[in-house]
């Protein structure tokens, strides 16, 4: 089997997801199209949430992977398409609790659910959306496809909860912190990915390299979005730049400023994040320490470090434009704070 591209060659090109965009967008209308029809209830406010958050934009990076998964196998059924949909559900879903737990006002741009239909009915639709996954899931008829599904599921709600634990807490260390991002971010990124090659009929090693695939660029894409909250752009990230600091969410470039920051550091991140004690010039003063103490730098370098596993994975899975393409979306997912 010939080698994938290496992470050195897909970087020296202009990074873009538009080769993997053009390779799944038969399949990815089709998942549209199954979104909208699933997302339909007789319950009014059902629909009207969902849509509006469905319809805010987003990358569909991750039933992308899916289709992407199976096609490169040559799967010639609709399973795939269906698995798309529940893993954009899955997804949908996580955000909508998320956006309450986290008492977010923006999602994508635009106000988030819980701010126009309050947070119980955000929650309540999050729940419907899950439950719709679980019922295409079912459609499909593969056990393994739904174990994984499922699996992650149940591991992102466990994510939520190391969050809670986590955040206001300045005491988080690195390790408790990428365990919140494995469950949060990546198990979702891994499981999409994995379930290509399930529904294909392929090898355990073709579902295991599937799976690490996932698993990487899902941890990658996550340390990127934690540097971009604090050295980004508002049109990056969907929601407004030091949503993280005013949220009190201890994320990587955190961990790494108060690790090496004096008493004085951390008594102002303490102030700030675990006293919900921000004023004028914090946000400002935040930023200058984590560039100070080369954390979000560092935090850039982790997020290659596993865009760097991603693609070494691929060159277990077959060579071709569904293998580049891949490819690309890591050095993409990187790009955006590069």
């Amino acid at each position: 089997m010939a080698v994938a591209a290496t992470y050195s060659d897909n970087q020296s090109r202009n990074p873009s997801i538009q080769a993997l965009v053009d390779l799944v967008s038969s399949g990815m209308g089709d998942v549209n199209d199954l979104i909208l029809s699933k997302a339909g209830s007789n319950v009014e406010l059902i629909p009207e949430i969902a849509k509006h958050l469905i319809s805010s934009g987003g990358k569909r990076l991750r039933p992308m992977l899916t289709l992407a998964c199976a096609d490169m196998f040559g799967y010639e059924g609709k399973g795939h398409v269906t698995l798309a949909a529940s893993v954009e559900f899955m997804h949908t879903a996580t955000l909508l609790h998320d956006d309450v737990v986290d008492e977010s006002d923006m999602r994508r741009g635009k106000l988030a659910a819980r701010k126009l239909w309050g947070n119980q009915a955000a929650v309540l639709v999050g729940d419907y959306l899950l439950g719709q996954a679980f019922k295409m899931m079912v459609d499909v008829g593969s056990l393994e496809a739904l174990r994984i599904l499922s699996s992650a599921s149940a591991i992102i709600a466990e994510g939520e909860v190391l969050q809670l634990g986590a955040a206001k807490n300045i005491g988080t260390t690195e390790t408790d912190y990428l365990r919140v991002i494995e469950a949060k971010t990546a198990a979702l990124f891994a499981a999409a990915a994995e379930v290509g090659p399930v529904i294909a009929g392929q090898s355990d090693a073709m579902k295991a390299a599937a799976r690490t695939y996932g698993m990487e660029l899902g941890y990658a894409f996550q340390l990127v979005d934690d540097a971009l909250d604090y050295g980004g752009s508002s049109a990056d990230l969907g929601k407004d730049i030091g949503d993280d600091f005013r949220e009190g969410k201890i994320t990587l470039p955190v961990v790494l400023a108060v690790a090496r920051g004096t008493d004085e550091d951390r008594a102002f991140w303490k102030r700030c994040l675990e006293g919900d004690d921000i004023a004028d010039g914090d946000l400002e003063q935040a930023i200058e320490l984590l560039k100070k103490y080369e954390a979000l730098s560092e935090t850039v370098e982790r997020a290659r470090d596993y865009g760097a596993k991603a693609m070494k994975a691929l060159e277990t899975l077959p060579t071709g434009p569904h293998n580049d393409a891949l490819a690309d979306a890591v050095a993409f997912c990187i790009s955006r704070v590069s």
